[in-house]
């Protein structure tokens, strides 16, 4: 009989596009909670099975909450596996905490997690975005031109009151409604990418929560261009 499960969910640190993946680490698991502020983490709600839990919007606040509860959890003895999806090394000594009480801690992150944290937990699973086929190679003027209207598209659609969308949900969304993929690119990233296109793009500095915008002046001048 497998270990009662829980799995808790940083949803302001890692996307809702690695949701499938973080599910096939967590079978059975009888809680499934994806925590933050729920303006900055709704694509965790479309998520079936996954339930939202609002943090508010303090510094920090989604991983308090994550970890109290949590610990809550296990030390009433309903869980004895305890499931972190995070890439966030602020969750070592809530991991560590745990081993030493003797549960079993499975964490989930991207290649950005820190040695700590991977370590002090009983198991961590790296994840990624899926690889794909090679695609037939457009030519450079056009490929760029076509690409650079579709991310203008999907900043649009996910800006938040004028402030663009997060850098780190641009992979996400890009391969979702485009099937796009930056490693494709000669760039290989999506900041070296935005950062080399300063007429199109303004973006915040480097920082897990940093925003890209459109530059529609820019946008402008590439739509002349191409008539």
């Amino acid at each position: 009989m497998s270990k009662p499960t829980a799995l808790f969910i940083d949803g302001e640190n890692i996307s809702a596009c690695h949701a499938p993946k973080i599910l096939s680490f967590a079978p059975g698991a009888f809680i499934r909670r994806a925590y933050g502020d729920i303006a900055q983490i709704k694509n965790w709600g479309d998520v079936p099975s996954i339930r939202l839990i609002h943090s508010g919007t303090g510094k920090n606040a989604s991983d308090l909450l994550l970890a109290l509860d949590a610990l809550e959890i296990a030390f009433e003895g309903l869980a004895e596996r305890v499931v972190i999806a995070s890439s966030d090394g602020d969750f070592t000594h809530l991991a560590t905490r745990l081993r030493e009480k003797g549960f079993e801690v499975i964490g989930i992150g991207e290649k950005k997690a820190p040695a700590g944290f991977r370590k002090s937990c009983s198991v961590f699973h790296e994840i990624g975005l899926p690889k794909s086929k090679p695609k037939e190679v457009a030519p450079p003027e056009s490929k760029i031109g076509q690409l650079d209207h579709k991310i203008r598209q999907v900043i649009a659609q996910n800006s938040k009151e004028g402030r663009g969308m997060k850098i780190k949900d641009l992979a996400c969304e890009m391969k979702k409604s485009h099937d796009v993929l930056i490693s494709e690119t000669p760039e290989k990233r999506w900041r070296p990418y935005l950062a080399g296109r300063p007429h199109l793009y303004d973006l915040d500095p480097k920082g897990p929560e940093a925003f890209v915008r459109y530059r529609a002046k820019g946008f402008a001048q590439l739509v002349i261009a191409a008539q």
